[in-house]
């Protein structure tokens, strides 16, 4: 596959160099001061001349993108997404046709008119030698400007559209991850993992190169040295609590033919110039047939996630006295989650533990986004794949960013391969969260006082949760 993408690539490099010759091109479209007319480069791409010179013009155009500075960028972005919208005037003859004659013909001719022509620019751009990585770089740099720059948001969703079919999984390599591989993709992977801090590379190794521990990426032939999404894994004879009994620097390896169960501790999305293309729910498929068949005896597939709305959430229920999620009992109770050293006094934790794990059940399995979706947005990937929740995990995750997402709650989802089909179904269609019997057992524990002192004030309570939920949802979506 490098022999044939590098061939490709130099392939692609000579072409340009033709173009380039063919076209006589110094740097030519820019006025008296030298400055680059980027709309005359864009207006140049779209004019259907030879392949050469297209290649050439598009390695032009993002040649002149690595020059610019960050105001630059931002007036290139901009002169992409005003003016290389639809043609209007094309469009409006297309609707007048389909109006006076809607068949499929027309229907066709009204969708080719509706496209926008920066989509054609980006499709062309994407001919040049690595023009796919130049094109993801890009729209990194188009999210940081979309919050003050909405008008940006036209031009986003344009690259979503065309990266969710370059990247589709019909594309994707699975590659496992270990020790062996270049040092290059493994700096990488320190530098992306979002979820467990790598320390350092002894933190990697040991993440890395014991029997017990896997790791598999999802690669793309025009990223090859690039990550798009990996996954750590554990085997281990149980289904593990906490995180730090997985990560210690002192745990004694098994061997990985007497593990029963993988679990998944950490799934990082590596390229925010990808970011709303799904990799996820593909790849834990593709890596539990891949254990499957190096394991047999492997016969459970959970996840040690954690719960990175949850604190959020909580804090505006406990500012709510009207709050239906927590009840003025529970509300006493946690607030020794203000106090610093409340999980070093054995009584303090006992008394959190019994108030917040109902309250985090009713988090998972009641609270909704305006969508209907769980508020949490590892829930809501890990439901929509299929999983069941099934565990909740006090202090499970002791480090500071655990405390402060979720006062240390994790929790465990449950792949049940005979069930995830059913299970994904289910949420999907009904948004209905498949939870084990332990799990909704919680739940009734959390809704029993509630229900005694919130007479008459439900209704009213029920609004101010779900706003509350929508807020965390966006909040958690600009993230």
């Amino acid at each position: 596959m490098t022999t044939s993408t590098s061939f490709l690539g130099d392939l692609m490099v000579s072409i340009a160099d033709r173009g380039r010759s063919l076209l006589g091109m110094q740097g030519g479209h820019g006025d008296s001061a030298g400055r680059t007319d980027v709309a005359a480069l864009f207006e140049a791409l779209l004019s259907g001349r030879g392949e050469a010179s297209g290649v050439a013009l598009a390695a032009e155009i993002l040649s002149v993108w690595q020059k610019l500075d960050t105001d630059g960028r931002r007036a290139f972005l901009t002169t992409l997404a005003e003016r290389f919208g639809p043609d209007r005037a094309k469009l409006d003859r297309a609707i007048e046709i389909y109006r006076a004659e809607p068949n499929a013909k027309t229907i066709m001719t009204l969708h080719k008119a509706a496209e926008p022509r920066r989509q054609e620019v980006i499709r062309r751009l994407n001919l040049a030698p690595h023009g796919t990585e130049a094109l993801v770089r890009i729209r990194e740099e188009l999210a940081r400007h979309l919050k003050t720059h909405p008008d940006l948001e036209a031009l986003d969703a344009d690259f979503a559209h065309l990266f969710s079919s370059w990247f589709n999984r019909g594309f994707l390599v699975l590659r496992r991850i270990d020790w062996t591989t270049p040092a290059n993709i493994l700096e990488k992977i320190i530098r992306y993992e979002a979820v467990h801090t790598i320390r350092d590379w002894n933190d990697l190794r040991r993440r890395l190169e014991p029997s017990d521990r896997r790791c598999f990426a999802f690669f793309h032939p025009q990223l090859l040295d690039e990550p798009l999404i990996f996954v750590q894994v554990a085997l281990s004879k149980e289904i593990p609590a906490a995180i730090g009994t997985l990560l210690a620097e002192d745990r004694e390896p098994i061997a990985a033919d007497e593990a029963t169960t993988a679990v998944f501790y950490s799934i990082s999305n590596c390229q925010e110039g990808l970011r709303g293309v799904s990799f996820g729910n593909f790849l834990i498929k593709q890596v539990v047939e891949d254990l499957k068949r190096e394991l047999p005896d492997l016969n459970t597939f959970v996840t040690l996630s954690p719960v990175p709305g949850f604190a959020g959430w909580l804090a505006s229920q406990r500012a709510d006295e009207d709050s239906a999620m927590v009840s003025a009992q529970d509300r006493a109770a946690l607030a020794l989650l203000d106090r610093p050293d409340w999980t070093e006094d054995a009584g303090k934790r006992e008394a959190v533990k019994a108030a917040l794990i109902p309250v985090a059940a009713a988090y998972m399995l009641k609270a909704r986004s305006a969508s209907g979706k769980p508020v949490d947005p590892v829930a809501r990937f890990h439901l929509g794949n299929g999983a069941r929740l099934e565990r909740m995990n006090f202090l499970g995750d002791l480090s500071p960013r655990g405390m402060k997402q979720a006062h240390g709650l994790m929790v465990n989802y449950l792949y049940k391969l005979d069930d995830i089909e059913t299970n994904h179904e289910l949420f999907a269609t009904k948004g209905e969260v498949v939870a084990a019997p332990a799990v909704r057992k919680l739940l009734s524990k959390a809704a029993a006082p509630k229900q005694e002192s919130q007479k008459g004030k439900a209704s009213g309570s029920q609004d101010k949760v779900q706003a509350a939920s929508q807020g965390e949802v966006r909040a958690k979506e600009q993230e």
